[in-house]
């Protein structure tokens, strides 16, 4: 009999593997799709690299940098900061400590006030100074700016649509220990993408897992104390259960978790012989009009997210939409146009990525012990990002090792 039964492949249900094959214990991850990872999946069409949706890699990550090989992933790095569209324009906001040239450029910049960019300095000091990216205040991101000083102005050109595309909601109404921890995470090391894809991340994981132990296309259907069911009716034994699925899934096998709110998205994938933008930077809708909240050229990132000689574009929506799938496309197209002329009417369309359940509301200090013999874990538990799946996935099987140990 196997000594822990983990329900699902993710990125949590892999690194809960890991920490509990480092403590002696035998796993096996039953997986219902046909790959681990999760969300965290790349697709390969046409020669080019689709993520499942828009998604960047935190160097910082603490969790991360304690488990992954990061030369192995071969990790390409944006250019710290954006160009924000504003009045017809785009407008540099630089890192200064990273692009000390581009000082000036991101001082002078409509995009907020003189005063809002020495606020920038005073707030990176200050969560740099916070172990581990602690709360600077108990409030909603929004409200945490205002109070900060921010004006109106840097709010809705740059932090809306910036930490509207991480947070996947405009209002900002995520926790401000949230949003400490991400500006943290900015502020401590790059925005990255794996030369493979964030599927990589997975992969990576996975293989340093016996291959026997992970089953693809095994959907649980039920768990109890010391076994799980999968639909083709299978009974599996197991000394614990593990179930690292989102939450949404996890409530269907355990009821008592209950709801699932989620943070949906869509992302536009084009092929275009031209860059649109001449370096590899997150572009940001200051304007507010129009549907795409954020774009970036992964190809200039990574080249290997496209073949040779075309560049992949990247287009996302925030939040769902009230419109079809067809419309919204139309819409984004548009105002493709309108920031990059006719040129991008040319673009071909490779890939729709509609994702209602893209980023879960977080429900973070939650034991990892649900019942007795059954443990849960998944971002949703600790921060919604890959630091939270993993750290939730680490945490989780410390509390089944030292289970084991008494």
């Amino acid at each position: 009999m196997t000594d822990v039964l983990i329900v699902g492949a993710g990125l949590a249900g892999l690194a809960c593997a890991r920490k509990l094959a480092a403590g002696g214990l035998s796993c096996l991850l039953l997986e219902a799709s046909d790959c681990v990872g999760g969300r965290a999946r790349t697709d390969e069409v046409e020669g080019f690299l689709l993520d499942r949706g828009f998604q960047v890699f935190l160097t910082a990550y603490p969790e991360a940098q304690a488990i992954l090989d990061y030369q192995a992933l071969q990790l390409r790095g944006f250019d710290p900061g954006a160009l924000v569209r504003y009045e017809g324009r785009f407008h540099r906001i630089a890192d200064p400590w990273r692009r000390p040239a581009a000082a000036m450029q991101t001082l002078l910049s409509p995009v907020g006030t003189m005063a809002d960019k020495l606020k920038l300095a005073k707030l990176r000091s200050l969560v740099m100074k916070r172990n581990g990216g602690s709360p600077i205040a108990e409030a909603p991101t929004m409200q945490f700016l205002r109070e900060f000083g921010f004006s109106s102005r840097m709010i809705e050109l740059f932090f809306r649509p910036f930490l509207g595309g991480i947070f996947l909601e405009r209002e900002l109404d995520t926790a401000s220990r949230m949003f400490a921890f991400v500006f943290r995470m900015f502020s401590l090391g790059e925005a990255a993408l794996p030369a493979a894809g964030m599927g990589a991340i997975a992969e990576q994981l996975a293989g340093q897992l016996p291959a026997d132990w992970v089953r693809l296309r095994q959907r649980v259907v039920k768990v109890e104390p010391g076994s799980v069911a999968i639909s083709t009716g299978e009974e599996i034994k197991g000394s614990a259960i593990v179930v690292a699925t989102d939450r949404a899934n996890a409530a269907k096998l355990l009821p008592e978790i209950g709801p699932a709110p989620w943070r949906a998205t869509t992302c536009f994938y084009f092929a275009a012989e031209k860059a649109p933008v001449p370096e590899p930077i997150l572009v940001l809708n200051g304007d507010g009009r129009g549907p795409i909240n954020n774009l970036c050229v992964p190809s200039l990132v990574a080249p290997s997210y496209a073949p040779s000689g075309v560049h992949l574009v990247s287009a996302s929506v925030v939040g769902g939409s009230k419109v079809a799938p067809e419309q919204l496309l139309r819409e984004v197209k548009k105002q493709l146009a309108e920031w990059f002329g006719d040129e991008a009417r040319s673009w071909r369309h490779l890939r729709t990525d509609w994702i209602p359940n893209a980023l879960p509301e977080p429900l973070p200090g939650k034991t990892a012990t649900f019942r007795p013999g059954i443990y849960v874990c998944g971002d949703y538990r600790e921060t919604a990002s890959i630091n939270g799946a993993l750290e939730s996935g680490r945490k989780t099987a410390e509390a089944v090792l030292e289970r084991r140990q008494r």
